[in-house]
């Protein structure tokens, strides 16, 4: 029987001790990639006021609803009416009012005849109309008020990102501020002696360090402030010194930090060692992936150790602790996008474990995508990560994948 701990119990641990952070109200301008906690309802109807869909003429239906190419319905313009006019004219039988895409609909108009619609269009538009086509009915190209959404109706719900989209939908909705998460503080640290800047010449032994680089964009992508990124050698007293230095509270303390390395069963594990007494440490049934420590400091600051090869580092990050950053500010979708592709190819799959394999997926058929390694799966192998836009999920039943094979792809880009 194995002893090793499945994803979901190791992640039930962590979103447990991920209690959503503090609020704070903030023009709407600045909320983009914010949380929202409060719903946002509509201050004003959407639309504000019935308005014309089209650029053409206001009428009473009645008077060209017998209009024909053959026979139009001849109309005198009254009144000219421009997006942001305010004016609100009276139209008798046979009058119209010459109207442009977003004006408000004259009370006694109830169709708009499209500029197209008639004999002259916009270049005899004023003076007299002759209607060749009569709208499809009563309403017809008029935009009815609150038809989107009534003053009090809800735009967005708490626990939605506001992108683009929803900050328009609550611009329209006249809401000039909207109450969002506070961001996550994170800092990264990567541990390993062996670790140097990019860039900088190598001696015997030493690797450039890029874990830091990576965990802080992912950080960063997920809606968190990194507040540090460091790495630190193989010695405790180090170790030690920095996690107090970014958890203190005169400094903006961090909510997160996140460790890479250290977390194995080597002899110089220096977070495992370290930490002992504040992390748990434990063994997943995943590849990769397999070690994990995570821990929570009195303060509340959560401490997640991941391995220290880039790739099980990214698909650590990716499966614990990007759902605890949105879980942190409120969110309510924790989950990535899963599509069911068949395999490219075919690829091992390690025995009793669930895969997480970067992945690319072919589009060279908009028809039928399909999903291929990015890597030969190792590791260690961080240049091939850089090509990956999706994790293939393979459950830890099965033995190989063979191309065709349904594969569950999880998109990251």
């Amino acid at each position: 029987m194995s002893t090793l701990r499945t994803v979901e119990e190791h992640l039930a641990d962590v979103l447990a001790a991920a209690a959503p952070l503090g609020t704070e109200r903030v023009p709407l301008g600045s909320a983009y990639g914010r949380t929202l906690r409060e719903a946002v309802h509509a201050a004003v109807d959407i639309p504000v006021f019935d308005n014309s869909a089209m650029d053409g003429f206001a009428v009473r239906f009645a008077d060209v609803v017998p209009a024909t190419a053959g026979s139009p319905a001849v109309l005198r313009v009254v009144a000219d009416l421009p997006a942001g006019t305010d004016a609100d004219p009276a139209l008798a039988a046979g009058e119209a009012a010459r109207i442009m895409t977003g004006s408000p609909v004259p009370s006694d108009a109830d169709a708009i005849v499209p500029f197209e619609d008639t004999e002259g269009g916009l270049a005899d538009s004023l003076g007299e109309v002759r209607v060749m086509c009569a709208p499809r009915g009563l309403g017809a190209h008029i935009r009815r008020a609150g038809e989107d959404a009534r003053v009090g109706a809800e735009v967005l719900p708490a626990g939605v990102l506001l992108g683009p989209l929803q900050a328009a939908a609550a611009a329209a909705a006249g809401v000039a501020e909207v109450v969002v998460t506070r961001h996550p503080r994170v800092a990264v640290i990567s541990t390993g002696s062996e670790l140097v800047a990019p860039g900088e010449a190598l001696r015997r032994g030493q690797i450039p360090e890029s874990n830091s680089v990576l965990l802080a964009g992912l950080a960063a992508e997920a809606g968190a402030v990194v507040v540090r990124r460091d790495s630190v050698a193989d010695e405790p007293a180090l170790l030690d010194a920095l996690l107090a230095e970014v958890t203190a509270p005169s400094g903006g303390a961090a909510d997160v930090v996140v460790f890479s390395g250290g977390v194995s069963a080597g002899a110089y594990e220096v977070v495992k060692t370290t930490l002992a007494k504040t992390m748990s440490f434990t063994k997943l049934a995943m590849q990769p992936g397999k070690p994990q420590g995570f821990g929570r400091l009195p303060s509340g600051a959560l401490l997640f150790g991941l391995p220290g090869n880039p790739v099980s580092a990214a698909v650590s990050f990716e499966v614990f602790v990007r759902p605890a950053l949105l879980r942190l500010q409120g969110r309510t979708a924790l989950d990535r996008r899963v599509l069911s592709l068949p395999a490219a190819t075919g690829w091992r799959t390690p025995p009793g474990r669930r895969q997480y394999l970067p992945a690319t997926i072919d589009r060279a058929d908009p028809r039928a995508w399909r999903v291929r390694p990015a890597t030969s799966g190792g590791s260690h192998l961080a240049g091939g990560l850089g090509r990956a836009e999706a994790y293939a999920v393979v459950p830890a039943e099965v033995d190989a994948v063979a191309a065709g094979d349904l594969v569950d792809v999880m998109l990251i880009t």
